[in-house]
């Protein structure tokens, strides 16, 4: 259902192929958890995606930011347990269902992989499913390192009487089948805390799914995974690393480094809290030089200084400066990585970036760069747009990656004229009306056109006396447009009482 031609088949419960089903899948990640409850529904035979049989209704959502966590790892228990708590309960409330079971999905205890073979006699026999599963217990029973655990057991490769390159064997015949594994594990004491914690949310875990992994398997297309292609998932806290190649994952890693340390660092370098260095990295932050970054000044607030005339101003070229240094650490270190891993042949020239920290100006560019690879921004995949409504993405991991990044950044009005003052139905005058009434009715029209032009010749002028005296700097979009719009309403009721 969720794999190029793979998955962990036994760690989920089987999908109906022709009813609805509901999941719930929990992503704890460094700097924020979120819970999603959809309803899956079988697609028709002309929709289906490789390996998806499934389409998704995002049904609720709910977020909360990753209280007592670090780069994916518990450090504190009861604040991570209040913190899943409430992001299922505002997804349950949303949805109008109540949460028994969940798929969790992990990045911490430093994700890796490693790669097994196994064997075993079929008899000469045909191959079932029967011999698959256990060829895949062979292979997974073979013991990784100490203090580790296995969360993924993938087949690579099929062989069949020493013919590899075999997909899938089912109703062949044979002496022997041989497989190639791939099986991802991590340490042992993070992954048991963090199912700990959830545990005590009173969630039964139904299965446990490698960041890197969904990450793949959501925004990679099937000639990608085909040719081989590398996923990079740069999230807040760690940076992971899954190699995709015959449309089956190889190799997967992950680095402690991640977009919070980038927010951390311009948290230092000018001394301002946390979420207003996040504020400046999303909204002026990019990892590319600009000609006009000298010119351009951005007010920053000092830690301890909420005096608005506190406020100092600095260039962006000074912002940029803390920023760039951070994002080519974290792209040498997954060039270093995939040199290291030995399959940087395999990947081609194709890179991926996906998660939140991929979201900053210039990044693309300088992972080209950086990695001497085509790369290019991954979105999840099986969008459609619905018949009769505008574009939206169909997606639920879509929905809910575009829900955080759009709520990160308040709204500025913009001080358009809302669709209910256009009203043109017959109630509002719309409808036949009688010579005299209509005169009337453009002489109301022509009054209200001049008193519009009136209202937008003081906006101009208010717009030019604050600018006159220098404020644009000190005082934000929101406290200028409250402004404008109490000035207009003065202006409205002087005209009434005329």
């Amino acid at each position: 259902m969720i794999g190029f031609g793979s998955s962990d088949q036994g760690r989920f419960k089987p999908l109906p192929s022709r009813k609805s089903a509901i999941v719930t899948v929990l992503d704890i990640g460094s700097t924020k958890i979120a819970c999603l409850i959809a309803r899956l529904k079988p697609r028709d035979g002309s929709d289906v995606l490789a390996g998806r049989t499934h389409a998704i209704e995002a049904l609720g959502y709910g977020y909360q930011r990753a209280r007592g966590i670090k780069s994916g790892v518990v450090v504190d228990l009861d604040a991570a347990e209040q913190a899943i708590r409430l992001a299922v309960d505002s997804a349950e409330r949303m949805a109008g269902v109540t949460v028994e079971s969940i798929i969790v999905n992990v990045t911490c205890g430093r994700l890796g992989s490693e790669t097994f073979s196994a064997a075993i006699d079929v008899g000469g026999g045909e191959v079932g499913d029967l011999d698959i599963q256990r060829v895949l217990a062979a292979g997974g029973a073979h013991s990784v390192k100490d203090g580790r655990t296995v969360v993924h057991t993938l087949p690579i490769g099929y062989a069949l009487d020493g013919s590899r390159g075999i997909r899938d064997p089912r109703g062949m015949l044979g002496q022997r089948l041989g497989i190639d594994l791939t099986v991802v594990t991590a340490e042992t004491a993070p992954l048991r805390n963090l199912l700990l914690c959830v545990g005590r949310c009173h969630l039964e875990i139904e299965a446990v799914v490698a960041t890197p992994y969904a990450s793949a398997l959501s925004t990679l297309v099937e000639d990608e995974a085909e040719l081989g292609v590398a996923c990079v998932d740069i999230g807040g806290g760690t940076t992971s690393i899954s190699v995709f190649s015959d449309r089956h994952l190889v190799h997967t890693d992950a680095i402690a480094v991640g977009g919070g340390h980038v927010t951390l660092d311009v948290a230092n370098g000018l001394s301002i809290k946390v979420q207003d260095a996040e504020r400046l990295k999303t909204l002026h932050g990019s990892a590319l030089q600009g000609t006009s970054d000298e010119r351009a000044i951005l007010p920053v607030h000092p830690i301890g200084e909420d005096d608005a005339a506190a406020a100092t101003q600095v260039p962006r070229a000074m912002l940029n400066r803390i920023v760039r240094p951070r994002v080519d650490e974290i792209l040498e270190l997954v060039r270093d990585r995939l040199v290291a891993s030995g399959f940087a042949g395999r990947i081609g020239r194709r890179i991926v970036l996906t998660g939140g920290g991929s979201q900053l100006t210039g990044l693309t560019e300088v992972a080209r760069r950086v990695l001497g690879r085509a790369t290019r921004i991954g979105r999840p995949l099986g969008r459609r747009r619905p018949r009769g409504r505008p574009s939206r993405r169909s997606s639920g991991c879509w929905f809910i990656r575009r829900w955080f990044s759009s709520s990160r950044l308040p709204s500025v009005p913009t001080g358009r004229a809302s669709p209910e003052r256009m009203d043109t139905s017959p109630a509002s005058g719309g409808g036949s009306r009688t010579a005299s009434e209509a005169e009337s009715g453009g002489r109301s029209l022509r009054r209200e056109a001049g008193g519009d032009r009136k209202q937008g010749r003081n906006r101009e002028a208010r717009g030019q006396a604050i600018r006159t005296r220098g404020c644009h700097d000190d005082q934000s979009e929101d406290a200028r447009y409250h402004r404008a719009q109490a000035a207009d309403h003065r202006l409205r009721h002087r005209r009434c009482r005329r």
